[in-house]
This record gives C-alpha cells, structure tokens and sequence, in this order.
C-alpha cells in the first residue's frame, strides 16, 4: 500500500470512534463539511467495529461525490493509542479494541492507508488547525469529561513518542496536594490519585458527594452554584483549583501559547475566568498568565482532528 502525499489529497475523511457512537464527517480543501454521518458504535465486538467503520468510510465517500475513494485520506481517532513498536491499540476504555492491529485491519477493509491517533490528540489537532487555537504555534488540548486527557500541538503536528502516550497528564499525580487530597483515590487505571480522579466529570461528582451525601451530576452543582448553593460553589472551587494545578505542571513542561478545554465540563463558563489567576501561583515564569479558550468546534472536534491527520 503506498502512502499518499498532501498534494494526492482533496477529500479528508474523519472519523471518531466513540464508547457509544461512531461519527464521521468528510471535509474539503477548505474544512468545509461536505458529508456527515452518525451510527451507534458496536460493543465488545472487535470484527463487527472494523465493519462499522469501513463502511462508514464508504457511505461518506459516496455522499461527498468520490464513490472509489479515490483521492481521499482516511483519519480514525480511538478512545486510546496505538503502541508504535506493536500497532496494537493500548489503553482503550473500548476495552474489546485493546490488544488488537485496528489500522492493519482497517487497511485491509479499505484497501488504503489509514492513519489512527488517540480522540484527545484529534480533538487537540482540530483546535489548532482552524479551531480556538488557530493562528499559535503551540496547543495543550483537554479534554474533561468522563476521562481526563489531553494532546500536544506544534506547528500543527501533533508531538507524540516511542510508547505513543504524549499528552495522557490525567494519569499523573494531583500535584502540589494538600493533606486531605493526599492519597487520592484509586483510578480505573489501577494507580492511586491520578488527576483524573479530581478534575474528570465523575470525579467532580464524587468530590461533591464526599462533601455532601449527595451525588448529583456536573451540569446540576453548577446550576445550584449559581443559585447560590454554598457547598455547590465550594465544589466547583476544589474542582478549579486541582484542575488549575494540574494545568500548571503540564505549562512548566510544554509551555503552551494556548490552553483549550474540551468535553462535557468546557461548558463550565467559570473556568475561563477563574482558570488563569489560579494557574499562575504554579507557573514557573515571570510573566505567568496563560490563555485558557473554550473549543471552537465542540462534539465535532475529534471528527475534524482525525480529517486533519492528512495535514
């Protein structure tokens, strides 16, 4: 199979396999959506989801006018990685995709070559392209949702490594924790106060629920901070300022121009205002201020970002 240049490219396929659902979307030279299609993802059937998205591919490339595919590229983003020295995917919460050689399989469906990279890289790359990062050098894309991941961006590339987990800081240690957060609380991950146990969607959950006996969800400790609910502030301060921490220590490594919060809590509007005084403290610099933006594209971040692996 031989690889295709830019220049070969006119049609970029996108796809976003998801726990639930598969997304796909073709966009044209420009970005522009041209064709876009949504499907319940199989689950804990391996076979049956590289069915699903081969024939995704081939229904979207139909509706964008280029039935054989012929000058298009296929990008995929997983709810993991794929281990460069294997090709196996590693670390899917899609647990039925782990171990397996997804892009050898979906190039033999296809006939072509494909180009995988996890959704929170995909998200980030979209972002920096022609998204809430666009027109910066370097991009820390988060995403806060039912996980905590992130990806890296440089000149519109994605920087990754040897063991094909750039940008995974949720499982790091909360850093700078006070006694009450230290140890933490175990991860699905199997270690013990990883960040995403504090800053994800059921993490903020459940640090409310150890405050009150009450377990409600994100959007409803908002909407009672706004009302006035003390303790629903009170979480919403624990929750920014572990997250502002954990932002910290990525800065202090890469150094972002930019910081753009992905997923179900970007839609937390107090972050962008609160997030940059408290992220400064921990910031190894004079000055110490840092751009934090809310995406541009939303749910179709992961989408687009897998389209513009082609770039």
């Amino acid at each position: 199979m031989t690889a295709r240049t830019q220049e070969q490219v006119s049609l970029r396929v996108g796809i976003d396999l998801g726990g639930t659902k598969i997304a796909g979307a073709v966009l044209g030279r420009d970005g522009r959506p041209l064709a876009e299609q949504r499907m319940p993802a199989p689950r804990h059937d391996y076979g049956a989801t590289v069915r699903a998205i081969a024939q995704m591919v081939r229904v979207l490339e139909e509706s964008a006018g280029s039935p054989d595919g012929n000058g298009s590229s296929i990008g995929v983003g997983i709810p993991g990685s794929v281990a460069p020295a294997s090709g196996l995917v590693q670390n899917a919460n899609s647990t039925w995709l782990n171990g397996k050689p997804l892009q050898h399989d979906l190039e033999a469906h296809l006939g072509r070559p494909v180009r995988l990279a996890n959704d929170a890289n995909c998200f980030a790359l979209s972002e920096a392209v022609d998204g809430a990062g666009a027109g910066v050098r370097s991009v820390f894309g988060v995403i806060l949702g039912t996980g905590c991941g992130g990806g890296l961006v440089r000149d519109k590339a994605l920087i990754d490594g040897p063991r094909g987990i750039g940008g995974e800081w949720g499982h790091n240690p909360l850093p700078w924790a006070s006694a009450d957060e230290h140890p933490g609380h175990k991860c699905w991950c199997g270690r013990v106060g990883c960040i995403e146990t504090w800053v994800s969607g059921p993490g903020l959950e459940a640090d409310h629920a150890r405050a009150t006996g009450e377990r409600i969800g994100p959007e409803e400790i908002a909407a009672r901070a706004s009302g006035g609910d003390v303790a629903a502030r009170a979480t919403l301060e624990r929750h920014a300022s572990r997250l502002a921490r954990g932002l910290a220590h990525v800065i202090n490594i890469f150094d972002p121009d930019v910081i753009v919060l992905g997923g179900g809590l970007s839609k937390l509007t107090h972050l962008y205002q609160v997030l940059p005084g408290l992220v400064a403290p921990h910031v190894f610099a004079e000055p110490a201020h840092i751009i934090v933006k809310p995406p541009v594209w939303g749910d179709a971040g992961g989408v687009r970002g897998a389209a513009w692996l082609w770039e």
